[in-house]
């Protein structure tokens, strides 16, 4: 059994040497671990597992081995929500079905058609294909589908189609307290390093006070300032919408970043950065940073990470007025160009796996706008994204 489980660790890319799989056997034999598979998992993982970034294999590779799937033998019955009831009543569209329906063009033509909705509508609408309303196929309303439309009023996206949302969602901060998982993202981190002793000088130079001591004749203490990581990096954070599925992925990362750098600023935006960003998702309509303040603010040896799927609208990137929760004066072009012009040394991580990025318009333009410097929110794109960062 153990001699299989050896080989299924090489075969998955686990770099295990046959002398730690002698160690391992020999621990075994010395009754190290209890017979409980928990017990002889830590052994395990702490006898054959070298690098924080091989744990998540190693943990797949094992539960695959030795603990297998629980079933259970009772027959067990559940009420049915009544939220998943009245989801039945959401619009179902085939493939074939959304071919089959045309949006209305251009930005400007959908805008325009609203504003005729709005003024000749006068009740509720199911159901439909033109008024405002509910499981349709009109460009405008909740729980239907159209390929280009404004969505208002629903809780949550469904197709990702919309080029507008006319409702004020709340989003909750990311949790920078947050340490599980984030050991393996430290690591990566840790190739954007460059330490510096900056400051108060306040940490104990041991080495100095014993020869200083000893020429002196009485004890003379040398302090130094603390030697921390000096790089300096501003973090902006894609929050809301389809970035929910990924909340816990980029809370690691921000917990990792907050421990691994001393110079840290974060600010959150929604799909694309406009005219201003914020520091608290509960407060964000009411309390906003100026972005060209941060431009003024902060020096051009920032470093800056953008985290977000990419995944909007068209016209949130290049129309005006484009923002699904504000008229914006300027596209979301102008000011990433202006963000990037201001911090040359900049990465997008998107948590979205690379193979699908070429199905996705706007992952296309905002990777086109970063020329190419977006990478995977993986531990290999990590690990790629802070050597781009360092040179």
């Amino acid at each position: 059994m153990f001699t299989d489980f050896f080989y299924a660790l090489r075969e998955g890319h686990v770099p295990v040497s046959l002398k730690e799989y002698l160690t391992l056997l020999d621990a075994v034999k010395a009754g190290v671990a209890s017979h409980r598979v928990d017990d002889f998992y830590y052994l395990a993982r702490a006898t054959l597992v070298k690098d924080e970034k091989n744990l998540d294999k190693f943990d797949r590779i094992f539960g695959a081995r030795f603990k297998g799937l629980e079933f259970t033998g009772e027959e067990e019955t559940a009420e049915i929500p009544e939220e998943w009831l009245r989801k039945l009543a959401e619009l179902y569209l085939s493939e074939e079905d959304m071919q089959k329906i045309n949006s209305l063009g251009s930005w400007e033509e959908i805008m325009q058609a609203l504003k005729e909705r709005l003024a000749e509508q006068d009740s509720r609408h199911e159901g439909g294909s033109k008024w405002i309303g509910t499981g349709g196929t009109s460009p405008f309303g909740a729980y239907g589908y159209n390929p280009e439309g404004v969505r208002i009023g629903q809780d949550g996206n469904r197709h990702n189609r919309a080029i507008k949302v006319w409702d004020k969602r709340e989003f909750r901060n990311l949790d920078d307290s947050m340490e599980l998982g984030t050991r393996n993202i430290k690591v990566a981190l840790r190739r954007l390093r460059r330490f510096a002793r900056e400051g108060e000088a306040n940490v104990l130079d041991l080495d100095d006070t014993i020869k200083s001591t000893a020429h002196k004749g009485y004890l003379d203490l040398k302090l130094v300032p603390e030697r921390h990581n000096a790089v300096k990096v501003l973090l902006f954070l894609d929050a809301g919408g389809s970035m929910d599925p990924h909340i816990k992925l980029c809370e690691e990362l921000f917990s990792a970043a907050r421990a691994e750098f001393k110079h840290l600023e974060f600010f959150y935006f929604h799909n694309c950065p406009y005219e201003g960003v914020w520091k608290d998702n509960r407060r964000r309509h009411n309390e906003r940073s100026s972005t060209m303040d941060i431009l003024h603010t902060y020096p051009h040896d920032y470093k800056t990470v953008f985290v977000g799927d990419a995944s909007m609208s068209p016209y949130e990137i290049i129309m005006p007025g484009g923002s699904i929760e504000y008229w914006n004066d300027e596209t979301g072009e102008v000011w990433l160009n202006r963000i990037l012009a201001t911090y040359p040394k900049a990465v997008w991580l998107n948590p979205i796996p690379e193979k699908h990025w070429d199905y996705s318009q706007s992952i296309h333009m905002i990777r086109t706008l970063m020329t190419d410097r977006m990478f995977p929110l993986t531990l290999e794109g990590l690990d790629a994204a802070m050597k781009e960062l360092g040179r």
